[in-house]
């Protein structure tokens, strides 16, 4: 991908994308909200590169929220972090008033970014921010933007204590939810993954 400007890329400022913000930096610790600023980033930029048709709000929206099941206050024991995200964010996007169909395709594409793929014929905003996120825990296809990109962004909004608050939290999630995706990808070897994410040395 050739160098970017992060000021090429769709940035929403509509009243949702602005609620959302408030909303997701009222609850997010730090790391986790630069991680969901990022995810954005890094998602609008693959699919402006890539010539991705995607919705630059819905994709924000779901980028700041998609992480919400990991923050205590929003934690289901019954269901896995991707589902609790997805509920809270339906619940935020009616409030800002969007219409059904819309709320659900939001909740959609949080829970599919913890999909292996997602089409992204059938959902281009769950496509990208599985990708973007995949990016930011163990830098797969970092090395797909440009390293003054790279910089940039991490520039932008610092890595801060990502990799240890989100590794504890997928281990804790791991030990409360057997069988669920932060199971699996504990099990799979998460913790050495993101101890080797090339993101993390740039930022050092």
């Amino acid at each position: 991908m050739k160098h970017m400007s992060l000021g090429a890329l769709p940035m929403p400022a509509g009243a949702a994308a602005v609620a959302a913000l408030e909303v997701a930096s009222a609850y997010l610790p730090p790391a986790l909200l630069n991680h969901s600023l990022r995810a954005y980033l890094w998602a609008a930029a693959r699919g402006t590169a890539d010539g991705v048709s995607f919705d630059p709000e819905l994709l924000y929206v779901a980028a700041l929220f998609h992480d919400f099941g990991l923050v205590p206050a929003f934690d289901s024991h019954t269901v896995v972090f991707e589902e609790a995200g997805g509920h809270v964010a339906q619940v935020f996007a009616a409030g800002a008033g969007w219409p059904a169909e819309r709320r659900e395709r939001l909740s959609q594409v949080i829970i599919r970014h913890m999909w292996r793929e997602v089409d992204v014929s059938e959902d281009p905003e769950g496509h990208l921010l599985a990708r973007a996120t995949a990016t930011e825990i163990v830098g797969k296809d970092a090395e797909g933007y440009s390293a003054a990109f790279r910089a940039d962004v991490l520039r932008r909004y610092p890595r801060l204590d990502l990799a240890e608050r989100f590794l504890a939290c997928f281990q804790d999630q791991a030990a409360r939810k057997p069988g669920s995706s932060a199971d699996s990808a504990v099990r799979a070897g998460l913790a050495d993954r993101v101890a080797s994410n090339p993101l993390d040395a740039s930022a050092g």
